[in-house]
């Protein structure tokens, strides 16, 4: 009798897991489309902005950030074969 009340327990853990995950889906559905439409809604008037005042317009887009721990590296610029002298 133990076993089927551990049985239980864990289908019922199973199902508060599987309702969870379909909340948590949900939210993070709506975080993302509400950081693209905030993302398209920055760029339209960041152009807008632009139009009115061409001379505040910034001259070169600014740099993506940097990796912490140095510059980037491509691995197909790296030699990997090792030459005994």
């Amino acid at each position: 009798m133990l076993l089927w009340g551990i049985a239980a327990l864990a289908v019922a853990a199973a199902i508060a897991s599987w309702i969870r995950t379909g909340r948590v889906s949900r939210k993070l559905e709506a975080l993302t489309q509400s950081y693209w439409e905030l993302r398209y809604d920055f760029t339209r008037l960041r152009s807008q902005v632009a139009r009115l005042d061409p001379e505040s317009a910034p001259a070169e887009p600014a740099e993506p950030p940097q990796a912490a721990g140095g510059t980037f590296i491509p691995l197909a610029s790296v030699n990997l074969s090792k030459k005994k002298d």
